[in-house]
């Protein structure tokens, strides 16, 4: 092989970037055509005002793409092929008509962290101080959704949600499941930290880490995880705990990942809204009632459900707000509002209860965002 030839492999190596340019080209044209099309849906929808997120068609189209991929020569991780969905639609919402999705900040959040990888990062998002402002903004329009922590796989129910839904009138559109990884930021090397700031509830879940790794560093409670990776961003010496994405927002760097001493911290939130969702074969339907003050008044409304061979997959209570020691409680029941033994069990509870409301139908999450 004389000098100035390039070796095989180079050779070769440059010949597959060449088809990838090609392919990637092809790529941009197909989706340059889709676009053109997603803005002839938006038309369509503002023309009898369909709703611009639907996450029934949502679900059908991630899956469908999910099962192409699984078809493929060489398939993407399920986890790539949902990311790229979702930012698709995302853009594909801006070309129909913009959306403004609420959530708890400030940005950096686990609330903001959910609302961005629900809806992709080209919707517009609107910041809020608390979980009921949140529902306020839902209420009067200002925001198109909400999106609200509702459960923890650790900590449990969120108060602040379910008693926000006691007090305004909205629905429950859809749920996303999010993986909660705790990490430590900080701007100084690991032997300057004086300070490690965050949320109470997650210094509990990185007990045991902190304990081995900073077990003489003081821990400063803030409001929230990003208020901690901001006071991390201006203040030598100071550390938070809080997500990698409030670190790309504040400009403090990761220095470890997956701190919590339990690998599986899913919260679950829901997607609020005002209208209702269609229903897609794997859903789930949120209650909120109040029994009458009567013995076993709960039992049987829980029996209208076992009767109606509907499964309750969550349970809870909260005061009910109007009257001390009579309370609110919250069910979510496996299927849709519309089905016939779901309607069932509904109309049998409404007996028993001096007030009944199905907070919404929705899908089910598959998969964990």
């Amino acid at each position: 092989m004389s000098p100035d030839q390039d070796p095989p492999d180079q050779e070769s190596l440059e010949q597959l970037r060449r088809r990838i340019d090609e392919v990637d080209r092809r790529l941009v044209e197909v989706l340059g055509t889709r676009a053109a099309l997603v803005s002839r849906v938006g038309a369509a929808k503002r023309g009898d005002g369909t709703p611009i997120y639907a996450p029934d068609r949502e679900k059908r189209v991630i899956e469908r793409a999910l099962e192409l991929n699984r078809d493929a020569p060489d398939p993407l991780p399920d986890r790539t092929i949902e990311g790229i969905y979702r930012e698709l639609m995302s853009g594909s919402f801006a070309l129909e008509r913009a959306i403004r999705i609420g959530y708890l900040g400030p940005p950096g959040t686990f609330s903001h962290v959910a609302a961005v990888r629900q809806f992709g990062s080209t919707v517009e998002f609107v910041q809020q101080t608390d979980i009921e402002s949140v529902f306020e903004d839902v209420q009067a329009g200002r925001v198109n959704y909400g999106v609200v922590p509702y459960e923890n796989s650790i900590g449990g129910s969120v108060t602040d949600t379910l008693d926000a839904f006691r007090d305004h009138e909205v629905t429950v559109y859809a749920e996303a499941l999010v993986e909660v990884q705790h990490a430590l930021l900080a701007n100084c090397p690991l032997d300057e930290i004086t300070a490690i700031h965050s949320k109470p509830q997650v210094f509990t879940q990185c007990r045991k880490w902190l304990q081995n790794r900073f077990p003489a560093v003081e821990s400063i409670s803030r409001a929230s995880t990003a208020h901690a990776v901001e006071e991390a961003a201006r203040t030598p010496g100071v550390a938070a705990i809080g997500s990698p994405l409030a670190g790309e927002i504040y400009g403090v760097k990761v220095l470890f990942e997956g701190i919590s001493h339990k690998t599986d911290n899913i919260t679950r939130f829901l997607v609020i809204g005002t209208e209702e969702a269609l229903p897609t074969g794997e859903d789930r339907t949120s209650v909120m009632f109040t029994t009458v003050d009567t013995p076993g008044a709960l039992v049987e409304v829980l029996n209208c459900f076992r009767d109606a061979e509907v499964n309750l997959s969550h349970i809870d209570k909260r005061p009910s707000g109007r009257e001390n020691w009579r309370y609110t409680f919250f069910v979510d029941a496996l299927g849709h509002r519309t089905e016939d033994r779901m309607q069932a069990a509904i109309a049998a509870a409404r007996a028993h209860c001096v007030d009944l409301k199905v907070l919404g139908s929705y899908p089910m999450a598959q998969r964990v965002l």
